[in-house]
């Protein structure tokens, strides 16, 4: 199906080599030039050609996340409420119906995930990573990452995203974001609440323990479910 949006293929904006970015992959000969398959080409630059992060750490895996979520980050980094300069640069002109269309285009994509990283972590670390993302830390008021993001770890529609699959470096980078206030989420804004009662350790004991977990049989996202999380999350509404 052609898509909706008549916009130069996303591939075209990256004409100028930009510091930091992953080199990309060779882009595939696309049946129809101008197809969704072929505007993607400026996010499988970073991402993957199925959207399945690439093994720097620094861009992580989008496919199979919820589309929701994925639109929610898409427009956050076009206006600016999400800063990293290369996204904010890639979808600044984009309009919300061609950002939902790259959204659910990669959230139907289910590719094979990346073998785990090797760690150096002691056990106790890694002990605390594990009962932080299963159980919580009730003294500290710190929910169980699985309460929102799924038993699985795989996300829950329609705006939480999957922990599974990403690396280490991303992790701590995002947590650490959410605790100094550079990143943000529609209000309530739960994950800003629960980053800040972390500690520098808890953050990277998390992404030490989540970083060594394996794929799941179903990297698709659990169904909305919002009795069982702890906190109102502006990000489900």
């Amino acid at each position: 199906m052609r898509p909706t949006w008549k916009f130069p293929p996303l591939a075209t904006l990256l004409v100028l080599p930009l510091v930091g970015i992953a080199q990309p992959e060779a882009v595939p000969a696309f049946r129809q030039v101008d197809s969704l398959e072929a505007r993607v080409q400026g996010c499988v630059t970073c991402h993957g050609q199925s959207g399945q992060g690439t093994n720097n750490g620094y861009f992580p895996r989008i496919a199979g996340k919820p589309a929701g979520y994925l639109y929610n980050q898409l427009a956050a980094f076009r206006d600016g409420t999400r800063r990293y300069p290369p996204m904010n640069y890639l979808v600044a002109y984009l309009p919300d119906p061609y950002l939902k269309e790259i959204a659910e285009y990669f959230a139907k994509l289910r590719p094979p995930f990346a073998p785990t990283e090797s760690t150096n972590d002691a056990p106790p670390t890694l002990a605390r990573g594990q009962a932080l993302v299963t159980k919580g830390d009730a003294g500290q008021g710190i929910p169980a990452c699985a309460a929102c993001h799924g038993n699985g770890l795989t996300g829950m529609e329609p705006g939480i995203p999957g922990l599974v699959g990403l690396r280490r470096a991303y992790i701590v980078g995002q947590l650490t974001r959410w605790k100094v206030g550079e990143r943000h989420a529609a209000e309530p804004d739960c994950m800003k609440r629960i980053a800040g009662r972390l500690s520098d350790a808890d953050v990277s004991a998390v992404a030490a323990w989540l970083s060594q977990q394996p794929a799941p049989r179903d990297p698709s996202p659990e169904s909305s479910n919002l009795v069982r999380m702890p906190l109102a999350c502006g990000s489900q509404r």
